[in-house]
């Protein structure tokens, strides 16, 4: 399957591309800036350049599928993130309707759907976050929607727990990025949504 990514040059983006790759699927890795390029390059991963922003129609030419693991960043303002996380989001769904491209996985963030129990520095992050997954249940599209928890750099163990609601917890961004790509081709998380966190059951057997 030749899968879009947006947000490809981000922390969880880099690894979805890897295990996309693992997954023996084709990544097309989304990036804004020309130098972050040779990255991929030298990875041998296809990209193709896009802003949020600004019209990034072309991206979805010949693609499958589309992965969006794109974010503002945890030190930008409620404009940003609402720029990003929530209209760039809504934006790529119309783009993937238009062009036909069904499958879509969202990563979004565990409290998304019930920002009042998050902590207050991020409420409009949240918020952002549960208007972009609602607005994608509304579309016509094959989507699934995936909220971690906190995200850490701490190396994959590729276990895990998921559900519809967590409590607050952790998980490597190295195992988000594999759920993100593994639930692609999995017919059973196709409309849906569930948190995930660090845990205990092989990702592969989750959806056995």
């Amino acid at each position: 399957m030749k899968v879009l990514v947006i947000g490809a040059n981000g922390q969880v983006g880099k690894h979805v591309v890897d295990k996309l790759n693992y997954y023996n699927h084709e990544p097309v890795a989304m990036v804004r800036d020309k130098d972050q390029v040779p990255y991929f390059e030298e990875r041998n991963v296809q990209t193709v350049l896009g802003d949020l922003e600004k019209d990034f129609s072309h991206a979805y030419d010949g693609v499958d599928a589309v992965i969006f693991a794109a974010g503002s960043g945890p030190n930008t303002g409620a404009d940003k993130t609402i720029m990003i996380d929530q209209e760039g989001a809504i934006k790529a769904m119309n783009l993937a309707e238009s062009k036909g491209v069904s499958r879509f996985v969202m990563l979004s963030s565990i409290a998304a759907d019930r920002p009042e129990v998050g902590p207050e520095e991020l409420k409009h992050y949240l918020y952002a976050k549960g208007r972009a997954d609602e607005y994608l249940r509304t579309t016509s599209l094959n989507y699934t929607i995936v909220r971690p928890g906190g995200l850490t750099n701490e190396q994959g163990t590729g276990k895990v727990q998921m559900g519809e609601h967590l409590e607050m917890g952790n998980i490597p961004r190295e195992d988000v990025g594999n759920v993100l790509s593994f639930v692609l081709t999995e017919d059973s998380v196709i409309g849906k949504s569930f948190d995930l966190l660090s845990g205990e059951t092989d990702i592969k057997q989750l959806f056995a």
